[in-house]
């Protein structure tokens, strides 16, 4: 687990109140949503701003390419990787 995925399972922790799980829990591969953490579309949200305040990053709530970023903490992780080279 690198600082920057440690830093993004935190994030989620935090946004979304998930007071019974520690960052150690969340695999970086597994699916956030319906299997793994079981996360839904309000947690989507809720992610999504958090990633706006955060690194500056606006996404579109309605696109695939979201939806892909989305996928698992590896994922996200590579959405702030290119976000902050560009």
């Amino acid at each position: 687990m690198t600082a920057l995925q440690n830093e993004l399972k935190l994030m989620i922790i935090e946004c979304l109140d998930l007071e019974d799980i520690d960052a150690t829990e969340i695999d970086d591969a597994d699916p956030l949503f319906v299997d793994g953490l079981g996360l839904d579309s309000i947690d989507a949200l809720e992610i999504g701003l958090a990633l706006q305040k955060r690194y500056g990053i606006k996404l579109d709530s309605n696109s695939d390419e979201t939806r892909a970023h989305f996928a698992s903490i590896n994922a996200l992780a590579d959405l702030v990787k290119n976000h902050k080279s560009i």
